[in-house]
């Protein structure tokens, strides 16, 4: 089964002193490009993550965002390094008696903005026991963007499918049209030429030129390679995912023989079924884009 490259997966571990929520989005891409946006306490492990969605994912343009939401509990809500404050505290006290500036009249104020005073429990070392519930939040959301792929693909492969029917329809209904318009050709050169000439001709000759020019407008091997450009692509979209790229060269093909068919139709009614052609592979070529 073919896979879109669009998906959306999220999920959330809850921790004694705080929620992680891992979400990722992606969209159709050439190639893999990724980017993401990793909480500081968990950024070491990001080639990490990078590996993983790079080898899950193998195509699209995906966002990856791990972020956190510190719980209201006491604990948490005071990270504050009480060393560093009293520190601080000391050294400004110190600068301000030898210098004759005035001490700050918000102390409390003050001290909390200066570096690393808020940031102590941020700065620790990720305990593993931890990162294995982060990283199983990462894997679920992984898991159900890969699922959501899944079912775009489905989708993708029956419009696919419907799509290819409608061309094979049209291929065959070329060919009562296709007998008709030899006819009316030779009717309408033979008509031509006794009207504007007024002299005997070689009508043994002209039914020689006739059948090389004839020749050349037919169609044959053009319907042949189009009707094996439209059974490939059927086997091709059955061979599992990671054939965007392939699907998308096949289409190509067809809308070369497609445009021969309309340049050598030389009758209102095949062209007409070309149009009706183009139409079917062009909404084909924009869905293709998305498959991985």
């Amino acid at each position: 089964m073919i896979q879109s490259m669009t998906g959306y997966g999220k999920a959330m571990v809850e921790l004694p002193d705080k929620k992680v929520n891992v979400e990722i989005k992606s969209l159709n891409s050439k190639a893999m490009d990724l980017s993401t946006r990793i909480a500081p306490a968990y950024r070491e492990k990001e080639m990490e993550i990078r590996n993983e969605l790079a080898k899950a994912l193998e195509r699209g343009k995906v966002d990856f965002t791990l972020w956190v939401e510190k719980k209201d509990t006491e604990q948490s809500a005071t990270p504050i390094s009480q060393e560093l404050v009293s520190a601080y505290y000391k050294r400004i006290r110190e600068i301000a008696s030898a210098t004759g500036i005035p001490e700050p009249t918000d102390w409390f104020s003050t001290l909390l903005r200066l570096p690393d005073v808020m940031t102590k429990n941020e700065t620790q070392e990720l305990d593993e026991e931890e990162w294995a519930k982060v990283h199983a939040a990462v894997e679920e959301a992984l898991t159900r963007l890969v699922e959501f792929r899944k079912q775009e693909g489905a989708a993708l492969e029956k419009k696919f499918r419907e799509k290819i029917a409608n061309i094979t329809r049209l291929l065959a209904e070329v060919e009562p049209y296709e007998k008709e318009r030899v006819g009316k050709i030779k009717d309408r050169i033979v008509e031509s030429i006794e009207k504007t000439v007024s002299v005997d001709y070689d009508k043994n000759r002209l039914e020689q030129e006739l059948i090389y020019y004839i020749e050349k407008l037919d169609i044959n091997e053009e319907k042949q390679r189009l009707s094996n450009h439209l059974q490939y692509f059927i086997t091709t979209l059955e061979n599992g995912n990671g054939q965007g790229k392939k699907l998308g060269f096949i289409a190509q093909e067809m809308g070369r023989e497609i445009n021969t068919l309309g340049s050598k139709s030389n009758h209102a009614e095949m062209q007409k079924i070309v149009v009706q052609m183009k139409d079917e592979l062009e909404q084909i070529k924009e869905q293709v884009l998305n498959v991985m």
